[in-house]
């Protein structure tokens, strides 16, 4: 307990009143000569002097000079040396004899001595005494007393909790400030409200709670408390003023708070600076942040420096952060180091490590050990793991299991799986369900799948009614639909099957160099309907020699109308032989109608050939 209770006693004389919990610096000389003015006062029988003079002496730490004048004064009735003289005492190691001048002081009405006697109850374990006197403190509007008052009540989840909380924030106490703001974060984040209870609000209510938060959070960060400075800078930086994010921490992080720079090198990593950052996370890491020690792992992973980066990882899981097992994990993994690579993932799996426990059924998969694999993607799914869940579906689906797989698919695709989504929407089309199924292909097509985004053109294709020639006018012939526009996200993706229907459909609009420059982009990506649609454009163009290029190419990767154009193209230059190759290469690829046409060019070559 320290000097003048905690540095905001002597309330009800005036003298020494600092709300804030801070004492101002004082001159020196001009200090001495107050002590040396009181000092006289007080040998001349002034009981004022001499409280002032013993709470000065007190302060200083003199309790040897303090005492006599201290008591001196209490027996003249002088409540604040009182309150004073118990301080006094409580710092000798006498307790009880500190208790019995404190109650004789509360009992005078001191609010000091009234919060200090509630918390000598408290410390003994006498809580109603505790309560009755720092109720009678709080209520005569001392800081501390509401504080300790507040704290009280909360660990005894006393519902009057909260307003005595928020009085002492609003009487300058700034440990009140933070807990009062944290209590306003939960309660808007959907947890306990500050009263202890959840009121169901609403988004607005929840809005002005973060918003209060952050103001309880500012005074507490401006009177030097380096967590709410954390948990200010935080706010700032979700909603992206990163500049002042970045101040809050520095004062948090200059101030000893591990957790503020890692934050603060984060975002100096973000802003490119990795050097500062990593003088940061180092700070972070030194003082045990496991966070910060894997950041800094990466970072020195990502220069090549693996021994470095695995003596971070190390530090991180000393540090009790199980990330850094996983981070091992991966480091021993892009090294060929499988075993090591297991063992780790394993300890992190088992410490609760979600993506651990899919990294390891993954790693298991690999050297074929698909029942052990299983348990793990299962654990990592049910605890939240996406991409387990959708790993299990393939698991089940390679067993033949796909109502099993299924369900797996879908409870990743709900939690935002892009390709959860795609098997979804596949399998709601294989069943009939075009609704079911397009809602999930737009999902998947949106996050970024190019399967997605051609079968969702292909379902909107199939819909379109056919435009008789008549209704084609300029202005139609250039709107594209919004299949189209699907084919050509997926075309730019890479879609070859994408690529060549955007080619088609431009060349129904007439745009021969459009399609054409698909055609060829999906031909020299291996498309054999590509190629053969480029033969056909280029032969219309009236460069049958080139298409004749694109035909071999499509007819060598087995398209069976290719291998007939070749055939027809042969026989024209009279290269009968060549071309009967080909017709018998067309009669083999298929399908029906190519066999059959193919059929009667090789028999009307080879009577050609024997005559």
């Amino acid at each position: 307990m320290n000097v003048m209770g905690d540095k905001a006693t002597l309330f009800e004389t005036g003298r020494f009143v600092q709300p804030s919990g801070e004492e101002p610096t004082r001159d020196e000389a001009a200090e001495a000569a107050e002590e040396a003015r009181h000092r006289l006062q007080a040998e001349a029988g002034d009981v004022e002097s001499m409280s002032v003079l013993g709470a000065m002496l007190l302060r200083r730490g003199d309790l040897d000079g303090a005492e006599p004048r201290l008591r001196a004064a209490t027996a003249a009735g002088d409540r604040a040396a009182a309150n004073n003289l118990g301080v006094l005492l409580h710092q000798r190691g006498y307790p009880e004899e500190a208790a019995g001048w404190w109650r004789i002081a509360a009992v005078a009405g001191s609010a000091a001595a009234a919060h200090a006697l509630g918390r000598h109850h408290r410390e003994r374990g006498d809580e109603p005494a505790a309560e009755y006197w720092l109720r009678q403190s709080a209520e005569q509007g001392h800081a501390l007393g509401a504080y300790a008052l507040a704290d009280l009540l909360e660990h005894r989840g006393d519902a009057d909790a909260g307003p005595w909380m928020r009085a002492a924030a609003e009487r300058g106490h700034r440990e009140a400030a933070y807990r009062l703001a944290r209590a306003l974060d939960r309660r808007a984040a959907g947890g306990e409200g500050e009263t202890g209870a959840d009121d169901g609000a609403d988004t607005e209510s929840g809005t002005a709670e973060t918003d209060e938060a952050e103001q309880w959070y500012r005074q507490a960060a401006a009177r030097g408390h380096r967590r709410a400075a954390l948990h200010l800078g935080a706010i700032l930086e979700r909603r992206g003023e990163l500049k002042e994010a970045g101040r809050w921490y520095l004062t948090s992080a200059k101030d000893g708070e591990a957790r503020a720079a890692c934050a603060l090198g984060f975002l100096l990593r973000d802003a490119g600076d990795t050097e500062s950052a990593a003088v940061w996370w180092l700070r972070a890491a030194q003082d045990g942040d496991g966070n910060a020690a894997n950041a800094l792992g990466a970072l020195h992973a990502e220069r090549g420096e693996t021994q470095t980066a695995e003596r971070w990882y190390r530090a991180a899981m000393d540090a009790g952060d199980d990330n850094g097992a996983y981070n091992l994990a991966l480091l021993c993994a892009e090294q060929g180091r499988t075993a090591q690579a297991e063992q780790w993932y394993r300890r992190a799996a088992y410490a609760g490590h979600r993506e651990a426990a899919n990294a390891l059924a993954v790693l298991l998969l690999q050297v074929g050990d698909t029942s052990g694999a299983e348990p793990w993607f299962s654990k990592a799914a049910e605890a939240g793991s996406v991409d387990a869940a959708f790993n299990l579906g393939i698991l089940y689906a390679g067993r033949g299991e796909e109502r099993v797989a299924l369900r797996c698919y879908e409870r990743a695709a709900a939690a935002g799986h892009t390709e959860a989504a795609l098997q979804v929407g596949i399998a709601r089309l294989r069943e009939g369900d075009e609704a079911a199924a397009e809602r999930h292909l737009r999902c998947a097509a949106g996050g970024g799948s190019a399967e997605a985004a051609y079968r969702l053109a292909a379902v909107l294709d199939a819909r379109r009614p056919a435009v008789s020639e008549h209704e084609l006018g300029e202005s139609s012939l250039n709107v594209k639909t919004e299949c189209e526009e699907w084919y050509e996200r997926a075309a730019t993706q890479g879609h070859r099957r994408a690529q060549v229907r955007v080619g088609m459909l431009a060349a129904g609009r007439g745009d021969v160099v459009e399609a054409a420059r698909w055609y060829r982009t999906a031909a020299e990506a291996g498309s054999r309907n590509g190629a053969f649609n480029l033969g056909l454009l280029l032969a219309r163009e009236g460069s049958e020699p080139e298409a004749a290029v694109w035909w071999e190419r499509a007819a060598d990767a087995g398209h069976g109308r290719a291998a007939l154009r070749l055939a027809l193209v042969y026989a024209r230059r009279g290269e009968l032989a060549v071309g009967q190759q080909w017709a018998d290469r067309a009669v083999a690829l298929g399908p029906a109608e190519v066999t059959e046409r193919a059929g009667r060019l090789r028999d009307a070559l080879r009577e050609e050939l024997s005559a």
